[in-house]
């Protein structure tokens, strides 16, 4: 399969179907977490009212919030264990305070124009097991122009979105990542620090339901600069990343159809129509720390944005 065949749909036309979906659960998939992800509606309240008091009496974090919305996330991540989600809880909040570059002062400028870049691909259609993917593709990036800072801080954005979701809470996310185009200098910047940091962001350290990595168009320099994160990450996360060596390989494992969606100009509307044009999101990603009406009200007539 051809990288243009994950391409065939104008960008007109699939981001006609892209959204973020804020709106409850609908029966269906309720039904899916209580056989899945242990999510019980009778003691739902109970095990939200336990991790709570955990929080308090253990004392290991500052908690930056505990209001049921958000400590269902790490319920829902850990399959309803309320230890490992006090634990997930914890490391999250360990992992805000050891590196507060990928979370505060973060400049939207910089993250709206690296949407720009096709570095990233949020297909508006999930997977066939209903799955949250995400497309990277690592040869357009051009180092000198984005930092690996500035590439996690925005990840880190998407992924504070695609938890607004509960459909993505729910079924989880797949990370697709093409290697094809990487280079040396890229993998200088693999240093086993920023392993670690995306290990947490993707394992340990969020509540985010991972199911699985794909790498695509492998080659001996990716090889190497994996290395360093295989040593970091446990066997039960090992049996989730997968290796290809063309989209050919991928085709098993994931709905390509999924992966259809346009390049840099794509994420870019994205980012405009379903993110700052929908006041809810705007709403919930301003209580997350992003300035995002001040960046609308200084960037609407250069994106495009009425009022």
């Amino acid at each position: 399969m051809a990288d243009d065949d994950l391409n065939s749909n104008s960008n007109e036309k699939t981001y006609a179907k892209c959204k973020v979906d804020i709106e409850g659960p609908s029966k269906e998939l309720l039904e899916w977490a209580r056989n899945h992800i242990n999510e019980n509606p009778d003691v739902k309240d109970l095990l939200l009212s336990e991790l709570k008091d955990r929080i308090y009496e253990k004392g290991e974090c500052v908690p930056s919030r505990l209001d049921d919305e958000f400590l269902l996330r790490f319920l829902r991540a850990r399959d309803f264990c309320v230890q490992k989600a006090h634990r997930l809880y914890v490391n999250y909040h360990h992992f805000k305070e050891d590196v507060p570059d990928y979370f505060y002062n973060v400049s939207l400028d910089k993250l709206y124009n690296i949407s720009k870049t096709g570095i990233f691909t949020v297909p508006p259609n999930r997977d066939q097991l209903g799955r949250r993917l995400l497309l990277i593709k690592f040869g357009k990036w051009v180092p000198s122009d984005y930092t690996p800072t500035e590439l996690i801080q925005f990840v880190v954005f998407l992924t504070q979105i695609s938890l607004l979701e509960p459909e993505t809470q729910i079924r989880g996310a797949v990370l697709v990542i093409d290697v094809s185009g990487i280079t040396l200098e890229m993998v200088w910047y693999m240093t086993p620090k920023l392993a670690k940091h995306l290990v947490n962001l993707s394992v340990t350290a969020y509540p985010l339901r991972l199911e699985a990595v794909h790498f695509v168009n492998t080659t001996w320099m990716f090889d190497t600069a994996f290395a360093m994160v295989k040593v970091l990450i446990s066997e039960f996360v090992r049996r989730r990343v997968h290796f290809h060596n063309d989209w050919e390989g991928l085709r098993d494992s994931v709905d390509v159809k999924g992966l259809g969606e346009g390049a840099g100009e794509s994420l870019e509307r994205w980012f405009k129509e379903a993110v700052v044009g929908n006041e809810a999101v705007m709403g919930e990603l301003e209580r997350c720390g992003y300035g995002l009406r001040e960046f609308v009200a200084r960037r609407k007539v250069e994106m495009g944005i009425g009022g």
